[in-house]
Parts: C-alpha cells; structure tokens; sequence
C-alpha cells in the first residue's frame, strides 16, 4: 500500500512540476519574449498607457517623431509609477492640438480601454498605436480591441524587471488576461 502511495505522490509531484513548467513557458512567451510586430508606419494617435511611464513615455515620443507626429494621448493618472508622464502633462498648455492627457476611470486597464474607445469615436481615427510594457500587450490590447473598431497597433517597451518581479507579473497578467476574455470591457457597437 505505501509504494502505491509513493507512486501517486510522484506522478502528481511530475504533473503539477509539468503544468508550471508549461505555464511558465507560455508566460514568457506571451509576456516576456513577445513581439507585436511593426505598428503601422502612420497612425492617428499614439497612446501611453498608465504606469511604468519612465519606460513608456520615451518609447512612445520616439515612436510618435517617427510616425509624422501624430496625436500623443497619455494616461494621467497621479500614481507613483506614472511620475513622469504626470508630470509630462502638467508642464503642457492646454488645449492643444498635438496632446491629449486623460485620467481613466477607475484607475485602471479597464478604464483607460473605456476612453480610448470614446476618443477614438470622437476624434474620428482609424489606426493607433498604444505603448505600454511588454508584459501588458496581450492583456491591454485585448481590452483596446473590445473598445474601439479602430485599428489598434501594440508598441512594447522593455521592463527591467527581477526574476522575483517577472513571476508576479506572470501571475497578475495570467489571470489579468483571463478575466478580460471572461469579462469584456465594452464593444465598439455599444459606444
């Protein structure tokens, strides 16, 4: 009876070590090694999403000077990890012409998805390019794509990240990502 006790023991020690090992590999996949493709050359408006914004605001003004200088639209948000992008929008003049700044309900992916949805209804564009960190693609342009029939075009920016920090991102955009394909956010039609 204890060596049938072993044996299970080991064959359910394998598989979950098999399952992670799979998860894992998945995660850095979708999260770490992903690769969006080239946005399109010319977009309507290029839009930084909240957080991390050292490391996203630059990618998204570079990408903007190299798409003819199309509408840049920042996440405003007054949190800790969007200091520069924050501040980036305190320090413009508005109205203007060239920036838009928005504070997304609630705070969150969510929210920012809701008004890029309006924007994009309003203003009238067809293609945009979002900008957000590598391991936020899969989820943030899912949630985008629910909100908007416009073209939405992915831009990674590279975090540096721990080991430790990368498994807790696998973690938050694993289940971050099942829930946004459980719950939509909205539907273009709805808007």
């Amino acid at each position: 009876m204890q060596l049938k006790g072993t044996i299970a023991v080991k064959i359910l020690a394998g598989t979950l070590f098999g399952l992670f090992a799979l998860w894992f590999t998945a995660c850095l996949f979708l999260f770490c090694f992903n690769s969006p493709g080239s946005p399109a050359p010319r977009v309507d408006a290029v839009i930084v999403l909240g957080g991390s914004s050292e490391e996203r605001l630059p990618v998204a003004q570079s990408f903007a000077a190299d798409a003819g200088e199309p509408v840049l639209v920042v996440s405003w948000t007054d949190t800790p990890g969007n200091v520069s992008a924050d501040n980036f929008c305190r320090g413009t003049s508005f109205p203007s012409s060239s920036l838009i700044c928005f504070r997304p309900v609630g705070m969150d992916t969510r929210g920012e998805a809701e008004v890029i949805g309006k924007l994009v209804k309003a203003n009238g564009w067809t293609s945009i390019a979002v900008v957000t960190s590598s391991y936020h693609l899969p989820r943030s342009g899912t949630l985008i794509q629910q909100c908007t029939d416009a073209k939405v075009n992915m831009v990674a920016s590279k975090p540096d990240l721990d080991s430790f920090q990368w498994l807790r991102r696998f973690v938050i955009e694993t289940g971050g990502l099942i829930d946004v394909n459980l719950h939509p956010e909205c539907t273009p039609k709805s808007q």
